[in-house]
């Protein structure tokens, strides 16, 4: 409700273009979930649906020509990637304030210097849970299973930024 407000005060309604490469099932459902999430709060969603075949450079293409599209404002690429995609390479070629995931390297290296910057979503929501729910981190113990670059490696930074000691 907070979001959808504040989108209803803008002018030109926000825009988010999902890349999706393939026919994974599981991909396919979180992608309709992200577009219904964008009309709920009254945002925009444009997705592409590229052939588990498609080229590394026709992806970097598309991420290039949205990077440059004043209309798009974030721009997310469905993981995981086909085998023959270099994850990293198709990411870092998000403009890094494009990229609503926050896995570009400016982004990731921004969060581990406490800079202000795109953080990665699921991070994100659970440091702002345990906000809402007043809870002290400082001198906690947190153990974080798992060094992803989505959920690992940013939670145990955050957590580390509200003092506590983190296990991976």
């Amino acid at each position: 409700e907070e979001i959808k407000k504040e989108v209803s005060t803008l002018t030109n309604k926000p825009c988010l273009l999902v890349i999706l490469v393939g026919d994974d099932q599981a991909s396919k459902i979180y992608v309709s979930s992200k577009e219904k999430a964008c009309a709920r709060v009254g945002m925009e969603s444009k997705t592409i649906v590229l052939d588990k075949n498609v080229s590394q450079k026709e992806v970097i293409n598309i991420i290039e020509d949205a990077n440059k599209d004043k209309n798009i404002h974030g721009i997310l690429v469905q993981m995981p990637l086909p085998k023959h995609m270099n994850e990293k390479k198709i990411v870092d070629a998000i403009d890094p304030m494009k990229d609503v995931d926050g896995l570009h390297a400016l982004n990731q290296g921004k969060l581990m210097l406490d800079e202000p910057g795109i953080i990665p979503a699921t991070p994100k929501g659970i440091i702002r849970l345990l906000d809402e729910y007043h809870v002290n981190l400082t001198g906690k113990n947190a153990i974080v299973i798992g060094r992803s670059i989505l959920v690992g490696k940013p939670i145990a930074q955050l957590l580390l930024k509200k003092n506590a000691t983190v296990t991976m």
